[in-house]
């Protein structure tokens, strides 16, 4: 049986300034690419042959699995639907590990990120068995896009 690894997951944005922005300050993340992609009708589930579309890949630590990219029409411009406030079938939940959540927080704050959960301490046993202490907050990325963020404590 053939094995496949998550390179990347891609989230259709409003504004792609907006949403490379927030990822950067607020997770940390860098570009890995960015250009205009002209779609050729057959890849994505979306749009249509010959639309004009803006991508970046946001990368973390590992250069190859963990990206996120963001993407935006251009040629024709999407109008876009309500921005969510709640998780429902269908919408992904991201769940991210960071060595320093009041950095997190801080920068969370500082643009106006929908705060779903502070920071508060939680744990769960893992899948040896072990306890796993955590610091974690919750919170939405400027699409409606959810966010879990934990630090681990132990």
């Amino acid at each position: 049986m053939s094995k496949a690894i998550v390179k990347r997951t891609t989230l259709i944005v409003r504004d792609i300034k907006k949403s490379t922005q927030w990822y950067q300050e607020v997770l940390g993340m860098s570009i890995y690419y960015d250009g205009e992609v002209t779609l050729g009708g057959k890849g994505m589930a979306a749009g249509k042959k010959g639309d004009v579309t803006h991508l970046i890949i946001l990368k973390c630590d590992d250069p190859v699995i963990g990206m996120i990219g963001l993407l935006q029409w251009v040629d024709p411009l999407w109008p876009a639907p309500e921005i969510p406030n709640d998780v429902s079938y269908g919408q992904p939940t991201f769940v991210l590990e960071t060595d320093n959540l009041d950095d997190v927080h801080k920068k969370a704050i500082e643009l106006n990120t929908k705060i779903f959960s502070e920071p508060h301490d939680w744990s769960i046993k893992g899948a040896s068995g072990d306890m796993i202490k955590f610091i974690g907050m919750s919170f939405f990325d400027p699409d409606g896009h959810f966010f879990e963020v934990n630090q681990k404590l132990n």
